[in-house]
């Protein structure tokens, strides 16, 4: 089930492949980037999925940082909206991830929390029970409180939560963008065919470097 399609010396050249593949899809839709009405999402960079002591531990998220760490930064730095999202379940909300996972994050762990190596001191942080972002939480509120209309969509996994999150995203009218190079998961199979879904019919895969800032 696991296995290593991103690390750091291949991130570059698997991430461009990627999105060279669905080019021709990504072509159609004329949406380009506006800082000025983006908000910058980070699902579910926690402990329980970034330390290798964890079950659940992705090897393909230790890649992914820099890149999350760099957008974070620049979001900051231009004083837009970063969201972190924080996932966990018990018994009386998970409903049936219960039975499907038979596993729980526990809220007030330490794998619940976010992974400290990413800076959420000046973010805002949702808990959510699902792997859709949008459910049964205010993070739709807080985008329209501050007019966003685009989500730039990062962090695991890329196929569950991210992928998840992107299509509610859609369906609530936000023009959804999809870091290729920014989200990860268990193999390479799942990723691919995130990528491939959402450039048919509901975000722009991107890379990170493609994200310039409108001043």
């Amino acid at each position: 089930m696991k296995e290593l399609y991103f690390s750091p010396k291949m991130m570059k050249h698997k991430s461009q492949e990627m999105l060279a593949t669905v080019s021709e899809l990504r072509a159609q839709h004329k949406m380009g980037f506006n800082s000025e009405n983006a908000a910058l999402l980070v699902l579910d960079m926690q402990d329980y999925f970034l330390k290798k002591s964890s079950h659940a531990f992705i090897p393909n998220a230790v890649a992914i940082i820099p890149n999350i760490q760099k957008l974070i930064k620049t979001f900051y730095k231009h004083n837009r909206p970063v969201i972190f999202t924080r996932h966990s379940n018990t018994e009386k909300n998970a409903g049936t991830m219960l039975r499907w996972w038979k596993d729980l994050i526990h809220p007030g762990t330490s794998n619940c929390e976010i992974n400290s190596i990413l800076d959420s001191s000046h973010g805002r942080i949702i808990d959510k029970h699902q792997y859709d972002a949008f459910y049964e939480t205010n993070l739709n509120e807080l985008l329209h409180i501050n007019k966003i209309e685009q989500v730039i969509i990062t962090g695991v996994m890329t196929h569950l939560c991210c992928e998840t999150t992107a299509r509610s995203a859609f369906m609530r009218g936000y023009e959804v963008f999809f870091v290729i190079d920014g989200t990860a998961t268990y193999n390479e199979a799942f990723h691919r065919a995130t990528i491939l879904n959402l450039a048919h019919g509901f975000a722009i895969p991107i890379l990170t470097s493609e994200l310039n800032w409108i001043k």
